[in-house]
């Protein structure tokens, strides 16, 4: 019986992530750094009533998804109907759009109307 030396359990290590790299990459997957601006999620919180951020910049593509941290039920609701409006989202349950064209899209909850936020979305 031979002993793994710490050069052998190294190469032995990188071999095993090799692998789960290539199996991944085969599967159709993409690797992606956690601090790459590519993970960056773009998030609303809607918590205490309030669309936290209130304004958020994004890219033309990228997703935007609200998830709903109050007991109480709300909307997203497209201003000027540059989205589709959510249903109703209960506690934790989450919305999601892909921003569209350049430019300042305003929405509000219509079971709360006081309640606005602002998407301005560039190139």
């Amino acid at each position: 019986m031979t002993t793994a030396t710490p050069r052998n359990k190294k190469i032995a290590l990188l071999c095993a992530i090799s692998m789960v790299n290539l199996s991944v990459l085969a599967l159709g997957g993409e690797m992606k750094d956690v601090d790459n601006r590519n993970s960056k999620q773009n998030r609303i919180e809607i918590k205490d009533f309030a669309f936290n951020p209130q304004t958020i910049t994004v890219k033309a593509g990228e997703k935007v998804t609200w998830i709903n941290r109050d007991d109480e039920p709300h909307t997203v609701v497209s201003v000027e109907k540059q989205f589709k409006k959510s249903t109703a989202l209960d506690t934790d349950q989450e919305f999601t759009i892909t921003a569209g064209a350049p430019g300042t899209y305003t929405y509000f909850c219509s079971v709360h109307p006081k309640m606005t936020g602002t998407i301005i979305v560039e190139k």
